[in-house]
């Protein structure tokens, strides 16, 4: 009898149709970011939501399974879930881009394989990393031999720098805090990534690199830049920049270095 109630009520319902006012946009966000973070990433989120110049730009984040040691075995292991993760990115919403938020991972991978897995779930979608996006931004800025600064252990640290001259950049002085840990990385403070950047640069550097999107790098870029008087490219910055004006984002972000003045 209950049930016979609970029927009839249901069939007798009918709300009031405000069907007639529907006014539809493009939803949130003009700009649309989909961010990939790896698993036991702290900064990333945080710095791409402070970087944003506004409401305008709209980020979505999926996290994608990554060991505690950030070793070459460890980084390329994550190659085969990239197509997944990307699907959960709005599956069903517009995108202007993705960022694979890994810069050490992207050289193990490699970008071609990092983008084809990306346009696997989102086709004809352009793809960012750090290490191309800091490419770029060197480019911008003219500079051609690089200081280097990276958390990295020295078996991770060959391969960034043997990436960067396959891409014929000179790097002038590599200096490294040699962390395996990405806990440990995302606990190292800005204060000591300050300090460390005035030790890794060289006189004959056109601009100071900081690789890897996991330690807080953005937080003392301005302050370094300052400092040393040159370029400074960190790998959440240049991510952030290029991400934006690829998604068609001209706006001028400051507080961040020069980078995020430039379009």
């Amino acid at each position: 009898m209950k049930d016979d109630l609970s029927a009839d009520t249901s069939q007798a319902f009918r709300s009031t149709s405000v069907r007639a006012d529907i006014l539809l946009d493009r939803g949130p966000g003009e700009f649309r970011i989909g961010l990939i973070v790896l698993s036991n990433d702290y900064a990333t989120e945080r710095d791409f939501i402070n970087m944003r110049p506004g409401d305008q730009v709209a980020i979505f984040s999926t996290r994608i399974p990554n060991c505690v040691e950030c070793t070459p075995e460890n980084l390329a292991r994550m190659a085969p879930n990239i197509t997944s993760c990307t699907q959960l990115l709005v599956p069903e919403g517009r995108l202007d881009v993705v960022a694979y938020a890994c810069t050490s991972g992207t050289v193990v991978i490699g970008y071609d394989a990092v983008r084809e897995r990306i346009q696997t779930a989102r086709p004809g979608v352009p793809c960012v990393t750090p290490i191309t996006a800091s490419l770029a931004a060197f480019e911008k800025f003219g500079a051609r031999r690089l200081a280097v600064l990276t958390p990295y252990v020295d078996e991770v640290n060959s391969a960034v720098d043997a990436h960067l001259a396959e891409q014929r950049k000179e790097v002038v002085g590599f200096s490294s805090f040699g962390i395996e840990d990405n806990e440990e990385m995302s606990a190292l403070t800005p204060e000591a990534i300050f300090q460390a950047a005035l030790k890794a640069d060289r006189r004959d550097a056109d601009a100071l690199f900081i690789s890897c999107t996991a330690i807080r790098a953005v937080d003392v870029v301005e302050r370094i830049e300052q400092a040393l008087g040159k370029p400074v490219v960190t790998a959440n910055q240049a991510m952030v920049w290029q991400s934006l004006r690829t998604a068609g984002c001209d706006t001028k972000v400051p507080g961040f270095g020069s980078l995020l003045r430039m379009h």
